[in-house]
């Protein structure tokens, strides 16, 4: 059975109409988290660096950061488990690229909150 989605009334500006608008809080939830995997300062980094170098493996990425091994895979499997960044398996390598039509759809949304 699925939940009823909550409903909002918007007023406009001057008050005189009203329109209502339903806002998915599972789709908003699932939004907040990718909003929240590149809100961090050393995933940013992550992301810098696979901008500059197109892609990297896990090693190259910790030892340039000077980050445990344990610890670059958790953040690179936030960036992966919101599809920022995805990966290319070449032998016994794993390369990690940027998921460049993920950031562009992120950075239209981020335009359009912030502005």
């Amino acid at each position: 059975m699925a939940k009823a989605v909550p409903e909002l009334t918007l007023v406009s500006k001057n008050g005189s109409s009203k329109s209502p608008v339903k806002i998915d809080y599972s789709a908003l939830k699932k939004a907040a988290g990718v909003l929240r995997a590149v809100n961090h300062k050393l995933r940013q980094s992550m992301i810098k660096m696979l901008e500059d170098q197109g892609k990297m493996t896990v090693t190259e990425i910790y030892v340039k950061l000077r980050l445990e091994q344990s610890v670059a895979s958790q953040h690179l499997a936030i960036l992966r488990n919101a599809d920022v960044v995805q990966t290319e398996r070449d032998g016994k390598f794993i390369y990690y690229s940027l998921n460049e039509d993920r950031i562009a759809e992120l950075a239209d949304l981020v335009e359009e909150l912030a502005n």
